[in-house]
């Protein structure tokens, strides 16, 4: 079966939500999932579930902390540089069924990564593998490249009325 590249990208809640529920939906399926998440740290509630329920699926966390509000340090880039690394190795084995960058977007708008990383990247995957690349403010080279693109777009949100991320809800 061949394997495409999706994109879930925009300013609207959901992209890494569908990201891990096509992860779900794939391990139903009896296919093997790698999930890459950039720039993130803190054990968010769907990395839980997963190391206590779904073990057919592999993530790794590849950021230091949240920096969105300040310049990048030298470690966030070092962090997110060996991350990318890791994936080319990832993908080039072909290994697993799905491998998804969690958040690659955001990475590259923080210059952690190049455009012509994920270019590249998009390139090696194997006929097979289906690539997942989220995060806010994807580039138009690379979402011609994707298969699939879907952007969530903010309609609506409670955290403009002060409500902060609820645990199992948004994080």
């Amino acid at each position: 079966m061949k394997g495409f590249v999706h994109a879930y990208t925009g300013n609207g809640k959901g992209k890494s939500t569908a990201a891990f529920g096509l992860a779900m939906r794939a391990v139903g399926a009896g296919k093997r999932v790698f999930v890459a998440q950039f720039v993130k740290e803190m054990k968010y509630s769907e990395i839980t579930c997963i190391e206590q329920y779904l073990p057919q699926i592999e993530t790794k966390q590849f950021g230091l902390g949240c920096f969105i509000r300040k310049e990048p340090s030298v470690e966030d880039i070092q962090a997110a540089r060996q991350g990318f690394e890791e994936v080319v190795g990832i993908v080039k084995d072909d290994r697993y069924d799905i491998v998804i960058l969690d958040e690659v977007f955001i990475a590259l708008y923080f210059q952690l990564l190049t455009e012509e990383d994920i270019i590249e990247l998009i390139k090696a995957k194997p006929e097979r593998m289906e690539l997942v690349l989220t995060g806010r403010y994807a580039t138009e080279p690379i979402l011609a490249m994707c298969d699939l693109v879907t952007e969530m777009k903010e309609v609506k949100h409670y955290y403009t009325q002060g409500v902060l991320s609820r645990k199992g809800i948004d994080c």
